[in-house]
């Protein structure tokens, strides 16, 4: 139904602790976003590709989620460079390309395919209810990380609840066609998918209310530190001192 292809490895990515995960995720996509310079960006896309196939991620998924970050970004190479003012570069009749516009979009293309890489690495390597506790172990506020899990959860819920529909009206010789008589169907399944995942969604928090559930969620497989978080850890600051350190004018 759902799955997480890249939860499964069994690299070093994988068995160091999540909390050190998303905090380096979230650091280096930072100071990747507030990056200006492009060759410090690429060394930025370079290091995150590199923590990416140390991950070793199946590559069919892989290309799909880049695929759908370079698209978005095909848009903007559309528009952007024909729509910012600077220097011009080429032009098509009304349409000019300026050098400031191409300069930004090589830019964004950078930085977005950095932090793709650096999230595929960090944060899509572990499980969903994992990184849910590694939230809720970095002080994150409570209500965030019960609505992840939860929201997590419903998916699997709307999603069991259309598949078993489906399948009935289909048992029943339904096919969709475009008429008034398949638009109301479609909408009936739709309702019905709502109101049968609304209830079962309450007889899941009974069940859980029966069996002592107090508002904290607990695992037991709790995060432990290795000598080997250790090493990434200084490792990380080490590259993001030199990856702040190369912005600095005196060094340039």
């Amino acid at each position: 139904m759902f799955v997480e292809p890249f939860s499964q490895g069994q690299t070093f990515v994988h068995r160091l602790d999540a909390r050190l995960r998303v905090l380096v995720a979230v650091t280096f996509a930072l100071a990747l976003a507030v990056s200006a310079s492009v060759p410090q960006t690429a060394s930025g896309l370079g290091l995150a590709a590199l923590l990416l196939a140390a991950s070793k991620p199946p590559l069919v998924p892989l290309l799909h989620r880049l695929i759908a970050v370079n698209l978005f970004l095909l848009l903007l190479w559309l528009t952007v460079p024909f729509s910012t003012p600077g220097p011009p570069v080429a032009h098509w009749g009304a349409l000019v390309i300026s050098q400031t516009g191409l300069a930004q979009m090589t830019l964004i293309t950078l930085k977005a395919n950095a932090i793709a890489c650096l999230c595929l690495a960090c944060i899509a390597t572990m499980p969903v209810p994992r990184f849910g506790h590694a939230l809720h172990s970095l002080r994150m506020p409570a209500r965030f990380v019960f609505l992840l899990l939860f929201t997590y959860r419903a998916l699997f819920l709307l999603a069991g609840e259309w598949q078993r529909l489906s399948l009935a009206l289909k048992l029943r010789g339904f096919v969709a066609k475009a008429n008034l008589h398949s638009y109301r169907t479609l909408g009936n399944l739709l309702g019905l998918t709502l109101v049968n995942s609304l209830e079962r969604a309450h007889r899941i928090h009974q069940a859980m209310l029966l069996r002592g559930f107090d508002g904290h969620f607990r695992t037991l497989s709790e995060g432990c530190w290795t000598k080997c978080d250790t090493v990434f850890l200084v490792l990380a600051l080490a590259v993001l001192a030199l990856f702040v350190l190369s912005s600095w004018p005196f060094l340039h």
